[in-house]
This record gives C-alpha cells, structure tokens and sequence, in this order.
C-alpha cells in the first residue's frame, strides 16, 4: 500500500478529532452610521388562515402576483380556477393553524428577523449604494417555497424556517434540515445575492470544478462581508465538528484535490462529488463534510482579498471572473 493511500485511510480518525470548537473573529464591520436604510416589511403569514372564501384567496393572490406566480407556482396548475381551489382547500386545512402558532413561536412579530433584514442591507448599501433594497414579504406556504430573491422582492416561508422542534418539517434529508432553522433565513437570503450574476461576475464557457469552487466561494465571502459576525457555520450549514476538522484538516483536503487532478475537471460526476449536495464527501473521509469543494473555494477567496489590495473593494473583487487569477493570487498553499 503506497503513502497515498495509507494518508486517504488515516482522514476519517483525523476529521473525528476535531470537534472542539473555534473562536471565531468577525469580518470587516463597514462603518455606516451615516446610512439609513428603511425595509419595506410585511408579515402576511397572519391573512392566510383567515380566509373565508375563495374570492378572498383571489383578492390576496391578485395583490401578490409574484409570490402567486413563483412561491406558490401557478404554472404547475392548468387553469387558475383549479389553482383557487387548491390553495384554497390547503389555507382551509386546520394544520395551517398549527403552522401559524408555530410560525409566532419561532418568528414572533417578526421585528428580530427585520432588524437582521436591515442590518445585512445597510452593510450593502455600504459596499453597493446605488442598489435597490427590496420589499420584505414573510408568509406561510405549506412548505411550497422557501427563498425567493430578486432586485426589488424577497419572500420567506417561515414555515420552512421552524427548526427541529416544529410538527410540520420540510421533507428533505436530515443534513439539509440544518439550514432550515430561524438563523439561517437572512444569511440564505444573502447567499442568493452573492450567487447573483449581476454581482458575481463568472465566465460561462469555464466547466471546470475550480470555476464553481471560486464562484460559489465569491458568494459565501460576500455573504459573510454582509452579516460579518454571523458564524461561519451558519453560512456553510456544516455542524462545529464538521468546520472545526475542515479547518484543522485543509492541508489535507487540499493534498486530496492536488493529487485527485480536481480543479480543472469538466466531469459532472466530479463537481455531484465535491460541489453539490451530499452528507459527506466520501471520497476524503467519511467525517468530511459534503461540498467540500465549496468551502475550499471560499477560503480562497478569502486569502485572495488579503493578498491582493487592489481587490480590497468588495465590489471589484466579485467582478473578477477568472477563476485561475483568483487561486493564483491567493497563494493559497495550507500546510
């Protein structure tokens, strides 16, 4: 057996011992006393349960054609007639009051969720102050949606947002469950923003696992710049155990994706392994953590901004759409 192979088998017992957890440092806290930023916020989840007929679903909806349009995707219905009833006969079903009571358990009146709202787009009026802050909408679906983001609206089903204790859950495995929690809606909600062509500039024609790796990097270095003292693992959705072993374990994850000839690999099954969704990247160890790919992206990324002044603006930093800049750049060589 040659030393690769002896260091592939050594991973998991390494990943097992660090479960410790670290001291985290906030980012950059911009200074913007001077910015006043004044969020648009309704809760709507209190009129869905309280609907008396089904004109009323059609007056609400007609109100609300976005989230009519793509929360609740009326496109997946073949008239709107059936589409009425629908809603109509789910908002009539008494686990909706369930839903509601739980809703105001975990949310409250939902001034905490809009300071946090606030907050993050008061830093990006700071980094961007010609952008738009959208309209804030918080409503109950009965788990149809979760995020919708765009330039002028943003929609949260709470609902998707009560934590392990709710009754009702979204159905979706328990390592995704984690992100599903109150903490996670505005660092979600700017994750998307991050990801967002119209801020994070890529180049379309590169295929390649190190593209992602930067691209979703870019997004997660934004996000944190947004929310600088929200943990790490809050972004990530990875537990302590499984950010704390990243960080003492990079050197070898890294050793991993040298050797494996990871970075500029065009395969799909390559990026489903590092990249995409999955409980652990086996490939590693089975106590690494899956989207591992990500991670290392971001904290290139990171590197990048250190090492780079003239990249120091946050806005020319997410424009630079050359993904092998980026790792030159960061000298990112973890021992």
């Amino acid at each position: 057996m040659n030393k690769f192979a002896l260091a592939i088998l050594a991973i998991p017992f390494l990943f097992a011992q660090c479960s410790s957890d670290q001291k985290e440092e906030c980012a950059f806290q911009p200074e913007t006393h001077n910015i006043k930023v004044e969020i648009a916020f309704q809760s709507l989840e209190d009129s869905i349960p309280q609907f008396q007929n089904k004109q009323q679903v059609v007056d609400f909806f007609s109100r609300h054609t976005v989230m009519r349009d793509v929360f609740f995707n009326r496109s997946a219905y073949p008239d709107d007639s059936v589409f009425i009833n629908e809603l109509y006969r789910r908002f009539s079903n008494p686990a909706f009051d369930t839903l509601l009571m739980e809703t105001k358990r975990v949310f409250g009146d939902g001034s905490e969720l809009k300071k946090e709202f606030t907050q993050a787009f008061t830093n990006l009026k700071y980094y961007y102050p010609e952008i738009q802050i959208p309209k804030i909408e918080t409503v109950i679906t009965g788990m149809e949606s979760d995020l919708f983001v765009s330039d002028s609206l943003v929609i949260v089903g709470l609902d998707y947002f009560l934590g392990h204790e709710a009754k009702y859950q979204p159905n979706m495995y328990e390592y995704m469950l984690r992100r599903y929690t109150k903490q996670f809606v505005v660092p979600s909600t700017m994750l998307l923003y991050g990801i967002d062509g119209r801020i994070n500039a890529v180049n379309p024609e590169d295929k390649t696992v190190l593209a992602d790796m930067i691209a979703y990097g870019k997004a997660y270095y934004f996000a944190k710049q947004m929310l600088p003292c929200v943990p790490d693992s809050v972004f990530i959705g990875y537990t302590s155990k499984e950010i704390n072993g990243a960080r003492e374990n990079t050197d070898i994850i890294w050793k991993h994706l040298v050797e494996r000839e990871v970075f500029f690999n065009t395969a799909k099954n390559i990026k489903q392994k590092y990249i995409d969704e999955r409980p652990t990247t086996i490939e590693i160890g089975d106590q690494c953590p899956g989207r591992i790919g990500v991670w290392i992206g971001w904290q290139i990324v990171s590197e990048f901004a250190k090492k780079n002044a003239q990249y120091s603006s946050l806005p020319k930093l997410m424009q630079v759409s050359n993904p092998e800049q980026v790792l030159k750049g960061s000298k990112f060589r973890p021992n």
